[in-house]
């Protein structure tokens, strides 16, 4: 069970890394400043993600040494 969700979350991770999203912000800034949404905090997070593809690769090498090494039967 650990082992399915491990993979299910790395799967989720690097779909937001690899996929190149073109998310456009709101431009409602006529009023000063206003406080980000759901959707702005979402934006930010996949675009940080794309810089991390990095780290997501060696993870993604962990992961499969652990599928390899200790779940495999």
């Amino acid at each position: 069970m650990l082992s399915n969700l491990i993979i299910c979350g790395t799967l989720l991770i690097n779909a937001g890394a690899v996929l190149n999203f073109k998310l456009k912000r709101r431009n409602d800034d006529k009023f000063g400043d206003i406080e980000p949404t759901a959707g702005d905090k979402i934006r930010e997070f996949l675009q940080s993600l794309q810089y991390f593809r990095i780290f997501i690769g060696l993870w993604n090498i962990f992961v499969l040494f652990l599928m390899l090494v200790f779940f495999s039967n």
